[in-house]
């Protein structure tokens, strides 16, 4: 399988209640086209500390990160995000419509030179995940799940390379967990690489589970989150 992203000696040493703790102690982590890598462990090991080093939102981590065989020192902090999307645990969903959401990454410099989407490919991306909402609805009146589905989409449609996930379906009834778990199956099936924090028993979508404690990652066969 074509490695997309690949970190090696991550190193993250933040401030804690008592002192410096290192977070990261030299994680190293593959994600190929295709995997959906979920990363469990106890609160507080450092999970969500381990997406942001891979998004490149942490300077003082130490480590190599490359992005389809290129590395990190030769791609831009924006155009890196603008392939390796984050998706935090809470999305912002900000004042307007559903579509106004779906097209915020579009009223940003950074996309200022893209086609937006049409309103024709938005409302098949709605109905692709069973959200039986329009356009025009008052994005203040969706439902979590609803709310959750909005905001991965929103993602999806700016076509990143690799998907970063904080708890994706974390709060979610089954159904919207459901919907969110199959458009994280669709993207890796089209060659995407996703990695998942999640707190939530194995729902069979990942290619691989690790176990992220005491600064360390290493794989897993099974481990209750």
């Amino acid at each position: 399988m074509t490695q997309l992203l690949q970190a090696t000696a991550l190193t993250a040493t933040l401030p804690g209640d008592v002192g410096d703790v290192r977070v990261l102690d030299g994680v190293t982590l593959d994600v190929a086209a295709g995997d959906i890598v979920d990363v469990v462990g106890p609160s507080g090991s450092g999970k969500t500390t381990l997406l942001r080093a891979l998004a490149r939102l942490l300077p003082e981590v130490t480590g190599s990160l490359t992005l389809d065989g290129v590395p990190a020192e030769q791609i831009g902090p924006t155009a890196w995000r603008l392939a390796v999307a984050l998706l935090p645990q809470k999305p912002a969903i900000v004042d307007g419509t559903i579509g106004d959401n779906l097209l915020l990454p579009w009223t940003l410099k950074v996309r200022h030179s893209q086609l937006q989407p049409s309103a024709e490919k938005l409302a098949a991306a709605i109905g692709s995940v069973c959200l039986d909402v329009a356009l025009d609805r008052d994005a203040a009146r969706l439902s979590v799940g609803q709310a959750a589905r909005v905001a991965l989409l929103r993602v999806l449609l700016t076509a990143p390379r690799v998907l970063l996930l904080d708890e994706p379906d974390a709060a979610l009834d089954a159904t919207s967990a459901a919907a969110v778990g199959e458009l994280t199956s669709q993207f890796a099936a089209e060659g995407g690489g996703v990695v998942r924090v999640r707190h939530h028993i194995a729902d069979g979508l990942a290619t691989r589970r690790l176990h992220l404690e005491g600064g360390r990652l290493s794989s897993i066969a099974e481990v209750t989150p």
